[in-house]
């Protein structure tokens, strides 16, 4: 008799993780597909695509189906998901099986995006398809107790998005939606390096800048980095020295709206689900958690506890994986 097979997906703007509740994170690669264009073939999903991102032919393109969250490309969104599903399917040996699949979606998106989900992940050949709200999904893998009466808040930062909730009782108090995240990053510091030293640097350096050099606004050691570019001036290769000040101020303002969409959530929780914040705190998760010096800053400037969960990348494929199980304690709000 077979037992029926689980498997949790988190279906990010950067990354897509797979978890399945016997092996843990058994997939964690960037969501891009390199796609040959004149025969719409897809020759490589997750790293390998990365790896082809500014440096392929004309005919082949590597692009990133999912923006600020949602499936800006349906097709492409499908056929990665099937080549994903492919490994995944090696990995656990489901050629005899169809997987039940809990996937997460943003608390704001509509039910024309949730569909699309649907549709994209049906199209793989699984059994049954539930979606979870990512804030609830990332509380359930920080292990917060979603299921009681204590307000949880989850500052989720992504790729594409900012999702800032308030859970109690298994469901969404109040969340906001913020369209900032890791890639709004990005784009500041190649705005940056173009503007002020006339140099045209890729996404994966602006990444690699941000993970060095991206720093929250506090004080903090100046350190420098040494960046290669073409100069927009003479078209060449060009070097030059980066200062971890001049980062912080490119992602400064994006900082502060994020900030500012945390203390609305904040006012918005009704009065009772308040003194649990006090004690609670916030729990940070999502690439931008990982962002130099963040949860110091967000401690003094909201003055609650601060937290970033044990594996923030990680904690919304774990809490979709881990959902199953309170399917039936869980509000229909939260899944659906």
């Amino acid at each position: 008799m077979w037992t029926s097979v689980e498997i949790g997906i988190d279906l990010g703007t950067a990354n897509l993780l797979i978890y399945s509740k016997d092996k843990g994170i058994i997939l964690n690669e960037p969501s891009v597909v390199a796609i040959n264009t004149d025969t719409n073939e897809v020759l490589a999903v997750g790293v390998e695509a990365k790896n082809m991102i500014g440096k392929t032919p004309a005919n082949v393109i590597a692009v990133r189906p999912l923006r600020d969250g949602v499936i800006a490309d349906f097709n492409t969104t499908s056929s990665m998901l099937k080549a994903i599903m492919k490994k995944v399917s090696k990995k656990l040996g489901l050629s005899l099986r169809k997987p039940s699949v809990v996937v997460g979606t943003h608390s704001g998106s509509t039910s024309v995006e949730r569909r699309a989900i649907v549709d994209a992940v049906s199209s793989c050949g699984v059994k049954n398809v539930h979606l979870i709200e990512e804030p609830v999904a990332a509380a359930i893998g920080v292990g917060l107790p979603v299921d009681e009466p204590i307000a949880s808040v989850i500052v989720d930062i992504g790729g594409g998005t900012t999702e800032v909730a308030i859970i109690s009782f298994g469901g969404v108090v109040t969340s906001n939606t913020i369209r900032i995240g890791g890639d709004k990053f990005d784009d500041l510091i190649i705005q940056h390096v173009r503007k002020s030293y006339n140099l045209l640097i890729g996404q994966r350096t602006a990444e690699q800048i941000k993970i060095e050099l991206g720093y929250a606004p506090i004080e903090h050691e100046e350190i420098t980095m040494e960046v290669r570019g073409r100069d927009l001036v003479n078209g060449l290769p060009k070097t030059i020295t980066l200062h971890s000040s001049e980062i912080q101020k490119a992602i400064r303002e994006s900082l502060l709206q994020l900030l500012l969409g945390i203390r609305l959530t904040l006012e918005n929780c009704p009065p009772e689900l308040s003194g649990d914040i006090v004690d609670q705190g916030i729990t940070l998760t999502g690439g931008g958690a990982l962002l130099n010096g963040i949860q110091e800053w967000l401690s003094s400037e909201i003055s609650v506890p601060v937290h970033i969960a044990s594996n923030p990348l990680e904690s919304v494929a774990i809490g979709t994986g881990r959902s199953l199980k309170y399917i039936n304690k869980l509000p229909k709000a939260s899944i659906s």
